[in-house]
């Protein structure tokens, strides 16, 4: 209701939408930006309706996307916002607003993974595990733009047909909805027992079964299956930031020249180098269907509570 003051950086945006993204309080804290109040609602799309004295990317009735830094004090979940122009970048026209707010984060975490970390290029083997969660299925359509060949799990029926009606087709799927499914043995046996070149995981189970904690889905692959499947000069982009490896597992990808990365999706937003950097959006991505204002709430303890499968966008 009471914006603060204009900045001679700032543009000021009505909202069309925003999506909801769980909120990662531990890194907060680990930052030193644990607060009381943490505003929810950081991926926005809308139209400038003003620009600050020394911007230059942006002029009034401009049509914007972007991610709201993570110190922000206010939240996207509004009709109008004050935001700083390095974190914006124009939405392309054939892109809706939903589509634009829904998909900018996944979007930049599989560009991230596959460009910077991983370095994907044309004609190398592509792992992409649960392919049918927002992030998998941004970053099955980019390797597949790039040339690779993809391969992906499904962690149900539903996802295996989502998967394979996905344009570009080709990507082989790997349903282990069934637990009956040696991700590594289909992988070996995919590649010619040569191994996959570039993993991306949606988390991966450390432990042996009875000593993993319940909350850790018991779809995931277990750490020495992906150090199994991974080829000579491999790269593991994996998104568990608490990844334990023993001395064998350690020993295993000195053998294969093989490298982990670590996906964090913040470091954008973290690092000043990286402001503005957004890629622009052209991906399909898996959204639920828009929901209103009044229902934002209840979305966004579904999506804290990591009980939304698609990614959740209010629609103003």
């Amino acid at each position: 209701e009471n914006l603060p003051a204009s900045r001679e950086h700032d543009v000021k945006v009505q909202v069309r939408a925003c999506a909801l993204s769980w909120v990662d309080t531990k890194l907060l804290s680990e930052i030193r930006l644990k607060k009381e109040l943490v505003p929810v609602g950081r991926e926005i799309s809308g139209v400038v309706l003003e620009v600050g004295s020394k911007v230059t990317f942006f002029q009034p009735d401009d049509e914007v996307v972007g991610i709201l830094p993570l110190d922000s004090e206010e939240s996207g979940v509004c009709e109008v916002i004050l935001v700083h122009e390095h974190y914006l970048v124009p939405k392309p026209e054939k892109v809706c607003w939903a589509e634009a707010a829904g998909a900018v984060r996944d979007g930049l975490r599989a560009y991230t993974a596959l460009h910077y970390l991983a370095q994907v290029s044309p004609g190398t083997s592509v792992l992409v595990l649960d392919g049918a969660s927002p992030f998998g299925t941004i970053a099955i359509q980019l390797a597949q733009h790039r040339g690779a060949k993809v391969i992906s799990t499904a962690h149900s029926l539903e996802d295996k047909q989502y998967l394979e009606r996905l344009r570009p087709a080709g990507a082989r799927v790997i349903d282990v909805s069934h637990g009956k499914i040696d991700v590594a043995e289909s992988c070996l046996e995919e590649t010619g027992g040569l191994g996959v070149d570039i993993v991306l995981d949606a988390g991966v189970r450390l432990y042996s079964a009875e000593d993993e904690p319940a909350s850790k889905c018991q779809l995931l692959p277990h750490k020495h299956d992906i150090i199994t499947l991974l080829g000579v000069g491999g790269r593991w982009i994996t998104t568990e930031r608490n990844l334990q490896l023993d001395p064998p597992d350690s020993h295993s990808l000195f053998l294969k020249g093989a490298t982990v990365s670590f996906l964090n999706e913040e470091i954008w937003n973290l690092s000043n180098v990286q402001q503005g950097k957004y890629l622009d959006i052209l991906w399909w991505p898996q959204l639920d269907e828009p929901i209103p204002l009044y229902e934002a709430k209840v979305s966004m303890e579904i999506v804290q509570k990591n009980q939304a499968r698609k990614r959740q966008v209010i629609q103003f």
